[in-house]
């Protein structure tokens, strides 16, 4: 059995739904194994501690809900969740979060996780999340869906995307040039017009924007 990996015997897993948490601080999730395992409605049948470890967990368990945390190690939450959808599409994911970055909630949605919270969510909260994404109900904490609403639409262009992209790698202008066949020059003129829709400071400060609203990953 995988290192992190603890997984109930099918003959304990005697309760409607089962769980399976994914969160690489272990304090955390043993409160949130403690707190789920109140409800009586509730089993968590598995618990790992990187996020590399769901698929082989879920695999060997076969939860009906995997909870998530977004930081996990190794695999990130929305990667993780990602490759469940893929592996398992029975089973319905909810990403934790303790910072609520437009971005990543815009990410969330992309990749089709069920559930989106806060951390900071009461625990009958995160229960009731768990019930309904199972029931096939997408949840997204209130805060989380409105600033997502607020960031807007992504002003850039496919080819202003790209560029950017390629900056937040570290590149250069002559080695963007190179990569996208466009001549030095070009790329020059495609970062001055970023710099000027974000309403930035400079092509860092552009990256730092567009990766917070999610318009770059």
């Amino acid at each position: 059995m995988p290192y992190g990996l603890s997984c109930k015997p099918e003959g304990a897993q005697m309760r409607a739904l089962k769980v399976l948490i994914a969160d690489d601080q272990h304090m955390i999730r043993g409160a949130l194994v403690a707190l789920l395992e109140m409800e009586h409605d509730l089993s968590v049948v598995a618990s790992v501690d990187r996020g590399d470890l769901v698929i082989d967990a879920a695999r060997q368990c076969r939860p009906d809900v995997a909870i998530i945390d977004l930081d996990s190690s190794d695999v990130d939450g929305l990667t993780a969740a990602k490759m469940l959808h893929e592996s398992l599409p029975s089973c319905r994911t909810v990403i934790l979060t303790g910072l609520a970055r437009p971005g990543v909630i815009r990410r969330a949605l992309a990749a089709r996780v069920s559930g989106f919270l806060l951390k900071s969510t009461p625990s009958e909260r995160l229960a009731e999340a768990v019930r309904g994404v199972a029931s096939g109900r997408r949840v997204i904490d209130p805060k989380l869906a409105l600033i997502a609403w607020d960031v807007g639409e992504n002003p850039l262009s496919e080819r202003e995307v790209q560029v950017l992209k390629h900056v937040a790698l570290g590149a250069e202008p002559n080695e963007i040039a190179a990569a996208l066949q466009l001549s030095v020059g070009t790329v020059r003129n495609y970062l001055t017009t970023v710099v000027v829709k974000l309403h930035a400071r400079n092509k860092v400060d552009a990256v730092r924007i567009a990766t917070e609203a999610g318009w770059i990953p």
